[in-house]
């Protein structure tokens, strides 16, 4: 298997990941149900546990533009929760075309790690409460494990209360 960057810079990080693959069906409408669906079962883990990663434009802020929010799967990004974190006054979510042109990923594949242009990150606190938590790989079907604490060192993020 090629590896994705996200895969790349895990390696060069020296961080300890294990890379999970499944069958991506491409009529799936949710890639990150589509991930927790083939993987809670077979890794015994819940669902919080599988990662989504959003990019969201920010504005108001003396660093407007694109960055990353990286919530569990079954809740919801709150913009005004992630603007916060990252000291903005608000965010919305990012135009696809702007977000694979930035992170080099396709929708339903974007990782927090490895991009193209590295973003501003935060990573909802939930994270912390589990010894690890699966994010996407780089590509769709494929997800990476990693510590909650790896991810947020290799990708520079904050940790804030930013799911609902």
């Amino acid at each position: 298997m090629a590896a994705t960057p996200a895969i790349a810079a895990l390696e060069r990080a020296k961080i300890v990941h294990t890379v999970h693959r499944y069958d991506h069906d491409p009529r799936s409408e949710s890639y990150g149900t589509e991930a927790v669906d083939h993987l809670a079962v077979e890794l015994g883990i819940v669902a919080e546990q599988v990662f989504k990663t959003l990019v969201v434009e920010l504005s108001g802020s003396r660093r407007p533009g694109l960055a990353v929010a990286v919530v569990p799967v079954p809740r919801k990004l709150s913009l005004k929760a992630a603007a916060a974190a990252l000291g903005a006054s608000k965010a919305k979510m990012a135009e696809a075309k702007a977000v694979t042109r930035s992170t080099g990923y396709v929708l339903g594949g974007v990782s927090p790690v490895g991009q193209r242009t590295p973003l501003p990150t935060v990573v909802d606190s939930s994270a912390l409460g589990f010894d690890r938590v699966l994010c996407s790989a780089g590509k769709r079907g494929l997800e990476i494990a990693l510590a909650p604490a790896d991810l947020i060192a290799v990708t520079d993020a904050v940790v804030a209360d930013i799911a609902v």
